[in-house]
């Protein structure tokens, strides 16, 4: 992976000032909620962003790190590896997944967000359970259920009233944990209606899988109002990180 060359000093400045107004943002958007802001974790979205950036979030605390291009994270996550061999960060996967890359999406995701169909869950578990067999996992894949709250085709996502099914489905699958839901708020849609939509789809989902208690909702536009209605999890890329960087020329 080749990446321009950069000042890694000034980079890491940049992004802990960044961190430290996104991490402000989630204290206050919490404590407004009355909740605990610790109960909001912070998902990095690292997409298009070149490794060394990945690297050195990681050096300023960052736990959780996002990718949407199996083939670009799973590139990105060995020159990690690389970098940052300690770093014990968790990798999610959050973009549309094709069937034909389960087998490789679980070779490097903790966790993947997107997870929209009950033939996709066949296909993730199949690819988990042979990892697990083979040593290549050392524990179970954590997957949520993604909802498409517009319900458009090709933007990935389950109706609504498709995700319990889809929820019930993990559960009784090997290799697979279920731990909650994820959405995107629809462009042009009032973030405060759709993130009570899914905290509503959220509640119907642990009514039989108690354990799905995450919610992963809120962007770097939206993210306050993804907390008051009950995010666990906010995915932020360009509050974090700026304008889009090619990892490559």
């Amino acid at each position: 992976m080749t990446e321009p060359r950069v000042d890694d000093d000034a980079r890491r400045e940049e992004l802990r000032t960044s961190l430290a107004e996104v991490r402000g943002r989630i204290d206050a958007a919490a404590r407004s909620a009355g909740r605990d802001p610790s109960a909001v974790e912070l998902l990095a979205v690292t997409k298009t962003f070149p490794v060394r950036d990945a690297a050195l979030l990681a050096d300023l605390g960052v736990v959780d790190l996002a990718e949407n291009r199996e083939q670009e994270a799973r590139d990105k996550v060995a020159e990690f590896g690389r970098l940052r061999p300690a770093a014990g960060v968790r990798w999610h996967m959050v973009g549309q997944l094709q069937r034909n890359k389960a087998r490789a999406v679980v070779r490097w995701a903790d966790v993947v967000e997107s997870v929209d169909s009950a033939r996709l869950v066949e296909a993730l578990s199949r690819a988990a359970g042979n990892a697990l067999d083979a040593g290549e996992r050392q524990r179970p894949l954590d997957v949520l259920v993604q909802v498409s709250l517009d319900e458009q085709p090709g933007r990935g996502g389950c109706a609504p009233a498709d995700a319990p099914e889809v929820a019930e489905k993990i559960t009784r699958s090997r290799g697979l944990r279920l731990r909650g839901v994820m959405a995107v708020a629809p462009l042009g849609g009032a973030p405060d209606v759709c993130f009570a939509t899914l905290s509503g789809i959220a509640e119907r989902v642990r009514e039989n899988a108690p354990e799905a208690v995450e919610m992963s909702a809120g962007m770097s536009h939206d993210l306050e109002s993804a907390v008051a209605h009950g995010s666990t999890r906010v995915r932020v890329g360009t509050a974090l990180l700026g304008g889009r960087r090619l990892i490559s020329p």
